[in-house]
């Protein structure tokens, strides 16, 4: 008997999108000897393991084998690792994240709560037996001793296994040592919440105490005999948790670091180095000053190394601030109307590139990510790459049009390709440049690949990526469907392969497909981002008018047919287009969207929108719904299809509930599926492939097509 493939829905919720299977998560050794790296076995196991490519021959050696650690057992994750999970979007299984001494030799990582350590060399794994459940176990950089976070206590345990002890330990309930509270970790990029001095002697532990924080419940009504999950969510307005920083010694020595926090209450980065004193990024509630902090780590005060204001908001960026060898300030700052590479008080980078991430500092450049910048000759749509930067000028490393990225330590680099003509990633490692290795992916092909053009649409020439069914001859207009994210750090428009296929497999049904980046997306310039500060709805809505009108004199887009999908803040985006612009979008797929505005929380909206205290009206305007119901909602109703997981933690259900009322009282169409157990995220293979399966389904009726 012949069995039925498994259809590309099936396919892309089995391999999480096509990444298991595929290496992450790269550290180089200093010395270049050897690169650590996470991978899957196969493009279908969701179980990653630990692994050593050697740079002399390129071998690779798996070093920590998670199914034979745990000896076959089902993993089991406690409460507080599941939502660090859920922050980073992490949907793999085995050792999702490790960490390494300075050398490279020892790692550690948790498994079901328990840690163990792994000596690279040797690959050589064991169990420190220590009180669990263990999360983010972190090796001294002499490899002595490996710090931890166990039920809210930073601990520390020889990396023998003897003289485990609590360094920190909660004062009372609602306090932790060592974790990222909910906004640092959901909204800042930072995940963690201790970092060990350079002498191995000493951490800088972050406090956090979340009694201020209102408390919420999430209930899973598919099984009522189940309590409510109670969670502390900082909503817009409301109060965040306190977070205080110490400077803590091995032998229980502690020192509190003193800065203004009442006026910067936001903990951003955490930078300690041999290059310099501890080194912090404090931000104030509404983001519009920071200050650099040096750290006297025996008297905890500060001095002030830069101060920096913005009348809309300040930036954070991966990699900054930190020290350069010789001890200069390295930032990314907006001078002159780009985004810039500053080393000391000096920019190196100007107009031509758009820097958003350093990934690496050493005594003779800086390594970054940049996409073009509004000065640049080519607009490279899509396209991000890798240069080096010093004062003598600026070279590109990565040469392919794509996604690029590195991972660096002295003269080898793993260089991060993601290219439009091949799928999935490429890890190249180089050495002074040259290739000396190409690190095995086990993913899975997508069995498709993307017909996708990258263009310009409108008078703004908003980034657009447009993609028609594989099989189109050009006789007749499509329907068309958008796709966008379009909102705040959420690029959709890449000159990479896999990004595009879940929008391709639905122009193959019949659609364009078109994807717009407009104002308030990352990548053009700072002005580009920032346009959207107090019109949120309206700015992000016109440009996806303004793109799909442009595109349809060059593409043969049917404009008497267009829907809309989209998630979290696309969703917000989909139904925003159906309510207000209905002249424009007949249909829309409303997944997991923030409708209410002042639900959402506090760092990510007030960034955009400041405090609903003070500005009621901003927030009634840019919202969905409000307590009287629908928000400047335009006639005529379209059909929407709304659907939310019931245990998400960051866009609670609520919002679609607010949203499905006020369509109920409005008289508007709508549908809603509720998806039982699942988060913001969808892992579950079966509902991720149905969702897309019902989508299409709907779309095809509610635009005439079935």
């Amino acid at each position: 008997m012949t069995t039925e493939p498994a259809s590309f829905p099936r396919r892309h919720a089995r391999t999480q999108r096509f990444t298991l299977g595929a290496p992450r998560a790269f550290t180089v050794a200093p010395d270049g000897s050897r690169v650590a790296f996470l991978r899957s076995a196969s493009g279908t196991d969701r179980s990653h393991g630990l692994w050593i490519l050697d740079t002399a021959d390129g071998a690779e050696r798996l070093v920590a084998d998670p199914e034979m650690l745990l000896e076959g057992a089902a993993e089991e994750l406690s409460p507080e690792e599941r939502a660090r999970r859920e922050r980073s979007r992490e949907g793999g299984a085995g050792i999702v994240g490790y960490a390494t001494d300075s050398a490279l030799e020892l790692a550690s990582f948790a498994l079901s709560g328990r840690l163990f350590t792994t000596g690279l060399p040797t690959g050589t794994a064991r169990e420190l037996p220590v009180p669990g459940p263990v999360i983010d176990p972190r090796p001294a950089p002499d490899g002595r001793h490996v710090a931890y976070v166990a039920r809210g206590a930073l601990r520390v345990v020889g990396a023998d296994g003897g003289h485990d002890r609590a360094l920190a330990e909660p004062e009372s309930k609602g306090v932790s040592y060592g974790l990222a509270e909910f906004v640092a970790a959901e909204e800042m990029s930072r995940a963690r919440g201790f970092w060990w001095s350079p002498e191995s002697d000493r951490l800088l532990v972050a406090r956090v105490d979340d009694t201020p924080v209102q408390r919420w419940w999430i209930s899973d009504p598919a099984h009522p005999e189940r309590e409510p999950q109670q969670v502390a969510y900082p909503a817009a307005g409301t109060g965040n948790a306190d977070v205080r920083l110490f400077v803590v010694g091995l032998d229980g020595s502690r020192t509190e670091v003193s800065w203004d926090r009442e006026g910067y209450p936001y903990l951003a980065r955490v930078h300690w180095s041999a290059a310099g004193a501890p080194l912090i990024l404090v931000q104030s509630r509404d983001q519009r000053g920071q200050l650099y902090l040096a750290v006297d780590p025996e008297s905890g005060a500060t001095r002030m190394v830069h101060a920096e204001e913005d009348r809309h908001w300040l930036e954070l960026f991966a990699g900054v601030p930190c020290w350069s060898p010789s001890g200069r300030l390295v930032r990314i700052a907006e001078e002159g109307g780009a985004r810039v590479l500053a080393v000391g008080e000096r920019p190196l980078t100007g107009d031509q590139l758009h820097v958003r991430a350093v990934l690496d500092v050493s005594d003779d450049d800086v390594l970054v990510s940049a996409s073009a910048g509004e000065g640049a000759a080519d607009p490279e749509i899509g396209e991000i790459h890798v240069y080096r930067v010093n004062e003598l000028g600026v070279e590109r490393l990565s040469q392919e049009p794509g996604v690029h990225s590195a991972v660096r330590a002295g003269s080898v680099t793993v260089l991060l390709s993601s290219v439009p003509d091949r799928p999935g990633s490429q890890a190249q490692v180089l050495r002074d440049g040259k290739h000396i290795a190409t690190v095995a992916s086990h993913a899975e092909h997508p069995g498709l690949s993307p017909r996708v053009t990258l263009t310009q649409g409108g008078a703004r020439k908003i980034p657009c990526a447009v993609l028609m069914p594989r099989d189109y001859a050009g006789d007749a207009p499509l329907p068309v469907l958008l796709d966008p994210y379009g909102g705040p750090h959420g690029q959709r428009v890449v000159a990479a392969h896999n990004p595009h296929l879940t929008s391709q497999w639905f122009a193959d049904q019949g659609f364009a497909v078109v994807v717009a980046d407009g104002r308030g997306t990352p990548g053009r310039s700072p002005a580009w981002e920032k346009a959207v500060r107090d019109d949120l709805a309206e700015v992000v809505l016109q440009d996806q008018v303004d793109a799909v009108h442009a595109l349809a004199g060059d593409f043969p887009l049917d404009l008497s047919r267009v829907a809309i999908r989209g998630w979290s803040f696309g969703g917000y985006l989909a139904a925003l287009a159906v309510l207000r612009r209905p002249d424009v979008f007949h249909a829309a797929v409303v997944g997991a969207p923030v409708t209410d505005l002042r639900l959402y929380d506090t760092h990510y909206q007030e960034r955009y929108l400041g405090d609903p205290g003070e500005q009621p009206e901003v927030y009634r305007r840019n919202s969905l719904v409000d307590d009287a119901g629908l928000v400047d909602a335009a006639d005529p109703a379209r059909p929407m299809m709304i659907i939310h997981g019931l245990a998400d933690d960051n866009v609670v259900v609520a919002h679609s509930l607010r949203l499905s009322s006020a369509l109920l009282a409005a008289g508007r169409p709508h549908e809603v599926l509720p998806l039982s157990g699942v988060t913001h995220m969808t892992p579950q293979e079966a509902v991720a492939e149905n969702l897309l399966l019902l989508q299409l389904d709907f779309l095809r009726r509610s635009l005439g097509l079935s």
